[in-house]
C-alpha cells in the first residue's frame, strides 16, 4: 500500500508540474506568438469606435495595427466595456490595452504601461449661449456637470471640485446624450472626443468653455506587470515614430479645424502633440 501511495503521489506531482508548465507556456504564447490580442473600448471616438458593420476603427486601432505590423505579428482586437477593461487584461482575455488610457498611480498598481503615445488635455463644454464659465469655481459648483465614470476627466473633477453636482456615465456617448438633451448643464471631457462631438449635428449648439486644462495627462498601452511585451511595444512605438507612420496616423485623425471657446477667444483646438 505504501508503494502504491508513493507512486500515486509521484503521478500527481508530475501532473501538477505539467499543468504549471502548460500555463507558463500559454502565458508566453500570449505575448510572443503570431497573434497579439488587443483590448479596446470601441466607444471613444476618435480614438476608438465601432463602425456600423461592427468593425472597430479609430486612432487607437490604427496605432495597434501599426505596432503589430512592426512586430511582424497579427492584431486581434476586441471591444470591452470600460469598467471591465483592466480586469479583462488581468484575467488574460487579451495581452494589451490600447484604449486612450491615461497613466495614473492607481492604474500603475494593477498594470504596467509602455511609453506614452499621446498627450491629452481636458475641456469643458456647454451651450453656446450659456454663461457657464469654468474659470469661476462657483459656476462649476452651481451647475450639473457630466463626465464618464472611471476616467481621468471624472477623477480630476471629483478631486478639484468635490462640491460640484457631478453626473457620471458608463460611456462617453451617454454623457454627450444627456448634455445634448439639456439634462445636464455642462460636461468635462478629453479634448479630442469633445471636438469630435462638437462637429456632429447633436453638438452644433454647443461650444468649448474656458481654457484647455493641462493636467500632464498621457495615454499609454497597458500590459500585465512583468510581461516582456512591454519592452517590445516600446521598441515598436519608437520605430513607428521614427519612420513617419505615427505622424501619418496622427494627421489622419487630428488635423481638426479651429474651434474657438465662447469664454476665452484665444482658446483653440490645436493639433495633437
Amino acid at each position: 500500500m505504501s508503494l502504491v501511495a508513493m507512486t500515486a503521489l509521484l503521478v500527481l506531482a508530475g501532473c501538477s508540474n505539467g499543468q504549471d508548465d502548460a500555463n507558463n507556456d500559454g502565458q508566453k504564447a500570449a505575448t510572443t506568438g503570431d497573434v497579439l490580442r488587443i483590448g479596446t473600448e470601441g466607444a471613444y471616438a476618435p480614438f476608438n469606435y465601432t463602425n456600423a458593420d461592427g468593425t472597430l476603427g479609430g486612432f487607437d486601432i490604427d496605432i495597434a495595427n501599426a505596432l503589430c505590423a512592426d512586430m511582424k505579428t497579427t492584431c486581434e482586437i476586441t471591444a470591452q466595456d470600460w469598467d471591465g477593461i483592466i480586469p479583462g487584461l488581468k484575467a488574460g482575455k487579451y495581452d494589451a490595452i490600447v484604449a486612450a488610457m491615461s497613466v495614473t498611480p492607481e492604474r500603475e498598481q494593477q498594470v504596467s504601461f509602455t511609453d506614452p503615445y499621446f498627450s491629452n488635455t481636458l475641456v469643458f463644454l456647454a451651450k453656446k449661449d450659456s454663461n457657464f464659465d469654468p474659470s469661476n469655481s462657483g459656476d462649476i459648483d452651481s451647475h450639473s456637470i457630466a463626465a464618464q465614470r472611471s476616467t481621468i476627466s471624472s477623477q480630476w473633477l471629483e478631486k478639484a471640485y468635490p462640491k460640484a453636482d457631478m453626473k457620471l456615465y458608463d460611456t462617453l456617448s451617454n454623457a454627450f446624450l444627456d448634455l445634448g438633451s439639456s439634462r445636464v448643464d455642462a460636461m468635462v471631457s478629453d479634448k479630442l472626443p469633445a471636438l469630435e462631438w462638437l462637429g456632429t449635428s447633436a453638438g452644433s449648439n454647443y461650444a468649448l468653455k474656458g481654457d484647455e486644462i493641462d493636467i500632464n495627462d498621457n495615454f499609454a498601452i497597458a500590459v500585465r506587470p512583468g510581461d516582456a511585451l512591454q519592452a517590445k511595444l516600446n521598441q515598436a512605438l519608437a520605430n513607428i515614430k521614427a519612420d513617419g507612420t505615427y505622424d501619418k496616423i496622427n494627421q489622419k485623425y487630428f488635423a481638426v479645424p479651429q474651434i474657438v471657446s465662447t469664454v476665452n477667444a484665444e482658446t483653440t483646438a490645436k493639433p495633437a502633440k
